[in-house]
């Protein structure tokens, strides 16, 4: 789990779109939440995965951006802005499976070349209709 020290974080409240009637136009609760990734401390690989998940909301500066104004009060939106940038740090951690190559047996190979071939005659014997 990624620790984010409260110096990273910096907190900006905005006025909200959406449902609220006269409460929308009067106060400002949506929370725009922006995050200096460099004062994180991230592994190179989790960087590079963050950078994927993040897309553009990651800056060229390094500042991750979330706003959150999904509830009617800054508490709430400043909470939910936190939680998903709890989530997408977690998400950016986790390591990609690593494949294993796997290599057709020689049956499976023949199967193949038999079907490949069958699918070949039945197209040859699509050709046009000659009357001898």
């Amino acid at each position: 789990m990624i620790r984010v020290p409260d110096e990273a974080l910096e907190e900006r409240f905005l006025a909200a779109t959406g449902p609220g009637g006269q409460n929308v136009n009067k106060v400002a609760t949506a929370c725009q939440l922006r995050v200096d990734v460099y004062r994180l401390g991230l592994h190179p690989e989790t960087f590079r995965r963050l950078k994927v998940l993040a897309g553009s909301r990651l800056s060229a500066a390094g500042v991750l951006m979330l706003t959150a104004r999904r509830y009617r009060t800054q508490e709430a939106n400043r909470a939910d802005a936190r939680e998903r940038l709890a989530e997408l740090l977690a998400r950016a951690e986790e390591r990609e499976a690593r494949r294993v190559k796997t290599k057709p047996s020689r049956a499976a190979k023949a199967r193949r070349v038999d079907e490949k071939k069958g699918r070949g005659t039945i197209k040859a014997a699509r050709g046009k209709v000659r009357l001898d």
